[in-house]
């Protein structure tokens, strides 16, 4: 175990199986009918449902969850074609070609007929690949996430955050990023809480870590102002539910732990299935930093109280999407000392599903149908 880790009762190490559950009776306004609206558009016919689609990234964990989001949105049959270009060709991304030593369209290579009937590519990188398919096989229904600077010609629709500043005919925007944890997901989760997590006093807070990036640079002062709003949320009474990601830095983690160690909580040491989903299903509130716009437009989704924890650092384009969240009314910035609990709700954000009937209709548009 690392050392950081090493005061951590182990009885409050998640080693939770899908077979240790029991029933969570707990309910809020609003939920289940959010549940039973989404129960009842998932029962209506989707014209991509089924359609055998390629999805290209680079397999970074955020971009697989983005894509594979909206892939299950729109109820594709997805095969996922990781890329790694190099040297002069991830450089020239994404106006450049894909490298000759990948034979794209050849027999036997990862790009090979038969070609799909939609792509799905997300990123620069993938631009040169997502060319390349489109100029063999025009009638493949194609979609671009993220603002890749190839220009509104490079994809049939195009999808960007509202803090992108992409627009035109066929760019669609949201405020929060597609997931994989719409309405009937959470609404599942919620059904049954794990024992470990069933053991925590309420107010249960879903503590979900980022790290250093290339806009937030999480010095040491940020990570004990970061311990600091923790401690004072034990000492309203929390109890903690804890995961970190592979950004997170061995400093925070510390500070974390640190802060949280007089307090019930669960903190998640790396081993084991992650039990994020199940924090964002029972977390009664949350506080993300800063850093993540997919794990704080993940807690978005749930309709509770998010408090986002900024660090040293930080970007315009960050700055415009987490005032854009806190006007919607679901996050409020985490300060260094927390007077109350938090208790606010607001619309869930379900945007997988908002951009999967835009692109819908779209498809439908373009076939000449209604």
């Amino acid at each position: 175990m690392p050392r950081h880790l090493a005061s951590v009762p182990s009885a409050l190490l998640y080693r939770n199986s899908p077979s240790q559950r029991t029933v969570d009776s707990r309910g809020r306004n609003g939920e289940k009918l959010q549940a039973a609206n989404m129960n009842a558009a998932a029962r209506e016919p989707r014209p991509l449902e089924g359609k055998r689609t390629w999805i290209i990234t680079t397999g970074a964990a955020g971009m697989d969850a983005q894509t594979r989001g909206l892939a299950d949105a729109l109820g594709l049959d997805y095969e996922m074609k990781p890329i790694a270009p190099r040297g002069f060709f991830r450089l020239m991304s994404p106006w450049g070609p894909v490298a000759p030593v990948e034979r794209f369209g050849t027999e036997g290579s990862t790009f090979a007929p038969p070609w799909p009937e939609v792509v799905i590519a997300l990123g620069r990188t993938a631009v040169p690949y997502l060319r390349a398919l489109r100029r063999r096989s025009p009638e493949t229904f194609s979609i671009l996430m993220l603002d890749t600077r190839a220009g509104l010609a490079a994809a049939d629709v195009i999808w960007v955050p509202e803090h992108d500043r992409l627009r035109g005919p066929n760019v669609i925007s949201t405020l929060t990023a597609p997931h994989s944890f719409t309405p009937q997901r959470i609404a599942d989760l919620r059904r049954e809480m794990p024992p470990s997590i069933a053991a925590l006093p309420a107010p249960r807070i879903a503590v979900i870590l980022g790290g250093k990036n290339a806009v937030y640079d999480f010095r040491q002062e940020d990570d004990a102002r970061f311990g600091a709003a923790l401690r004072s949320l034990g000492e309203l009474g929390a109890s903690f539910m804890i995961t970190p990601s592979r950004r997170t830095h061995p400093r925070l983690l510390a500070a974390v732990d640190a802060a949280t160690e007089d307090f019930p909580r669960i903190l998640w040491d790396g081993q084991g299935a992650n039990p994020y989903p199940d924090f964002l299903a029972h977390g009664e509130a949350f506080v993300v930093t800063a850093d993540s716009v997919n794990m704080t437009g993940e807690a978005a989704a749930t309709g509770r109280p998010v408090l986002v924890f900024h660090p040293g650092g930080g970007s315009r384009k960050f700055r415009r999407f987490h005032a854009a969240l806190e006007a919607h009314g679901a996050t409020r910035p985490l300060s260094e000392r927390v007077g109350e609990i938090p208790r606010w709700n607001y619309a869930p954000l379900n945007s997988a599903e908002t951009i999967a009937r835009e692109i819908e209709r779209r498809w439908r548009a373009r076939r000449g149908e209604r």
